[in-house]
């Protein structure tokens, strides 16, 4: 698999990492109370309220599209997108993160036609947005950051487990049959949140962020994690101090359901030590797509990207 691609960074997006040295990257040591914080964040945000409504938008070929509002935690007003089957009933949902780069509508070249597919925006980015979060990423991904509490990573998290609250609301045939899937930013957060939610049965998460956040801090990255990486010269007690309950490959260790991930082997953008970091975490029930490179177009990447396709309608046909 080609990873010496030409590129005009001023560092090696692989990191000296081959597969096999990628497949050995741990997770770091768990700080105090790290379950207890999680529990409680979760216990929280299936205790809130479910008010949410949609709004019929069009008719595709192959589904309904609605407009969909809903309360989450903090006062934070989420908004987003579901899509139903156009000629079958709701079997299962799923419940799909974004990354950085936002979203702008649904994903609707997903092969799931017996699915309710939900698209919401995190918090601040996309239809989301929320004064005084911005939807920058290098200032989203510090909002709030010297109170872990108040976090804005772990209220992105609270977001999709509203979600999953709203599902079975939604369609209470799939109770049991909801499943989670993430890119990059929504990867990291959808590993958290798969950690703690066990009605969350089955989940995806592609070129995950968030793991290893000590390496993540080292490692030289373009776009949040830059971010991070300059806060941390000025302030690295307090950015440590938080980010260690926010690491991906931490939570990863807690996750007891079928997971399958898609992991790069180069990327400018989310290191590959720590992609693989968190899929290392998992001991079982793991599958894992090896891409070329994240965050980086190059010659075989639809094609990969047809063969991933491929391999998640099989994964997810039994949720």
């Amino acid at each position: 698999m080609k990873t010496d691609f030409i590129h005009n960074y001023d560092f090696d997006p692989t990191y000296g990492y081959g597969l096999q040295e990628l497949l050995k990257v741990s997770s770091p040591n768990e700080p105090r109370k790290y379950k207890n914080f999680w529990k409680q964040l979760y216990q929280e945000t299936v205790d809130f309220p479910v008010d949410f409504s949609i709004e019929y938008l069009e008719e595709r070929e192959k589904c309904q599209v609605y407009f969909l509002d809903y309360q989450s935690t903090h006062g934070v007003r989420i908004r987003g997108w579901l899509t139903t089957p156009k000629d079958r009933a709701v079997e299962k949902a799923l419940i799909i993160s974004h990354g950085y780069g936002g979203r702008h509508e649904p994903d609707f070249h997903l092969p799931f036609e017996d699915s309710a597919l939900f698209f919401p925006c995190s918090r601040g980015l996309g239809r989301s947005h929320h004064y005084p979060i911005s939807p920058e990423p290098k200032w989203h991904v510090r909002h709030n950051i010297h109170d872990r509490r108040e976090y804005i990573i772990g209220h992105c998290v609270q977001d999709l487990w509203v979600a999953v609250s709203i599902a079975e609301k939604l369609f209470p045939q799939v109770r049991g049959r909801v499943g989670l899937m993430g890119i990059s930013f929504g990867g990291g957060i959808g590993v958290m949140a798969s950690a703690w939610d066990s009605r969350i049965k089955k989940a995806h998460f592609n070129i995950p962020t968030f793991g290893n956040q000590t390496l993540r801090l080292e490692l030289p990255s373009f776009g949040s994690a830059k971010s991070l990486q300059d806060l941390h010269k000025r302030e690295p007690r307090m950015v440590e101090k938080t980010l260690a309950y926010f690491d991906a490959a931490t939570s990863a260790k807690y996750i007891q359901i079928p997971v399958h991930f898609a992991c790069a082997l180069f990327d400018p953008y989310v290191a590959p030590p720590g992609q693989f970091a968190i899929y290392n975490a998992l001991t079982e029930n793991k599958e894992l797509f090896v891409l070329s490179a994240g965050h980086f177009d190059y010659d075989d990447k639809e094609k990969e990207q047809r063969q991933l396709l491929l391999e998640l309608k099989d994964f997810f046909k039994d949720l």
